[in-house]
């Protein structure tokens, strides 16, 4: 049956479908940018150009399914099922089934140049580790399914909204909630961190210090080759698509080594460069240095010949308090040095605001506006102090897998799609 629209030339139209066939509606239009009404309407207009019925769909278990379609499309649909001697809930089927068929998924969006994610701030306990784990996650979800989203354009609106915020769930309000397909990223994390945060909290073990490292490698002593060092996470959740190199403790001596090695800055790019075929990004976990090991990631992080602006960087984590403000001004210095002494194009994919609480008051909101007035670089994301990445970490699981939902798994796939 169908209800008029009273503002708009559209009529409700109430059918039946099956789950199956609603939920892969329901992922296709999100994947073409399209409303699942304009795909019902699509479907239903190029089945009734049929010159015969296609074939038949199973609609065992169809439950109610509603959508807004153009006036009078609904009852000339009616009129071609009954002339074809089927039920409304089968030519539905049908319809939809054929707009799947003729609008497969496109495919994933690949860089022709690896991307390169410098996570970085000298600042111990900002948070690094948490960002880089969940924004590489939010790069590797399945492309088939879909998440809930804070959408992008909604990030000056939260910034606002959490200024005045009086509590922690309301810092990282959820604003305008979409569910989007994955992004389907090949995507590797690389815990450039001799204290192996990342290797630990995401439940992988850190290299044997008397084995191959990476260390080992950017010094120039490989033992073997740096692929059989990768391990694959979570493959259930992320469909073999995010993988982690393990971090090793040698990595304290490697400031030291790498002032006996030549082109010191080149050497985490000369060991990485042959994994990068592999994968779309790859994200390094930096250490709260501003050693040689900075210089090594902020060379990597480099603009190279042939690629865009933007496609790679630093990504640079903070607080909303002072000590945060004084640290980042000594790596940006660095940075800058590093980019005028060798004449490099080193640039900036942001600053995500982490740990954000709102009940510490005029410290919290006063700093939160002190990142959004910098403008260059840009505040790309905000993430609350709340209790789910402290329990993804105790539980050794990716945060995005063990609390796909929270408030901060959405916010890690808002951070995802401003920065790629």
């Amino acid at each position: 049956m169908s209800s008029p629209a009273s503002s708009t030339d559209r009529e409700k139209v109430v059918s039946k479908l099956p789950g199956w066939l609603r939920q892969d509606l329901k992922i296709r239009a999100a994947q073409h940018h399209l409303e699942i009404q304009t795909a019902v309407e699509q479907g239903i207009h190029a089945w009734m150009r049929l010159a015969s019925t296609p074939t038949p769909v199973d609609t065992s278990g169809a439950e109610s399914f509603s959508t807004w379609l153009p006036e009078g499309q609904w009852g000339a649909f009616r009129d071609v099922a009954s002339d074809r001697g089927i039920s409304l809930t089968k030519g539905l089927a049908q319809a939809v089934k054929l707009w799947l068929d003729t609008n497969p998924a496109p495919d994933v969006a690949r860089p022709m140049i690896t991307r390169r994610f410098v996570v970085c701030n000298q600042k111990g306990g900002v948070g690094k580790t948490a960002i880089t784990a969940g924004v590489g996650e939010a790069l590797a979800e399945d492309p088939h399914a879909l998440y809930p989203v804070r959408v992008a354009k909604q990030l000056a609106k939260a910034l606002r909204v959490s200024e005045q915020a009086t509590d922690a769930e309301s810092a990282d309000d959820p604003l305008d909630i979409e569910r989007l397909p994955g992004l389907g990223l090949r995507v590797l994390l690389v815990d450039f961190d001799p204290q192996c945060h990342l290797t630990n909290q995401l439940g992988a073990t850190p290299v044997p210090i008397n084995g191959d490292s990476l260390t080992k490698h950017m010094a120039g002593d490989p033992k073997g080759d740096l692929r059989d060092l990768i391990v694959s996470i979570d493959d259930e959740a992320f469909g073999g698509r995010l993988h982690l190199l393990p971090a090793c403790t040698d990595a304290f001596l490697l400031d030291v080594r790498l002032s006996a090695v030549r082109a010191r800055e080149a050497a985490l790019e000369r060991a990485l460069a042959p994994l990068e075929a592999d994968y779309d990004v790859i994200l390094v976990d930096c250490p709260p240095s501003l050693g040689l090991c900075m210089d090594a990631a902020a060379y990597y992080g480099r603009r190279r010949d042939g690629e865009q602006p933007g496609q790679s960087g630093v990504l640079i984590v903070v607080q909303a308090e002072d000590s945060s403000a004084d640290a980042y001004s000594l790596l940006t210095d660095q940075i800058e040095t590093l980019r005028n002494d060798l004449t490099l194009d080193v640039g900036y994919l942001g600053i995500v605001v982490n740990l954000y609480d709102g009940r510490r008051g005029y410290i919290a909101t006063s700093s939160l506006q002190g990142w959004v007035d910098i403008k260059d670089p840009r505040v790309v994301g905000l993430i609350g102090d709340l209790k789910e990445q402290k329990e993804a970490v105790r539980m050794k699981r990716p945060l995005l897998s063990y609390a796909p939902t929270s408030q901060q798994a959405v916010g890690m796939r808002a951070l995802a799609r401003e920065v790629s």
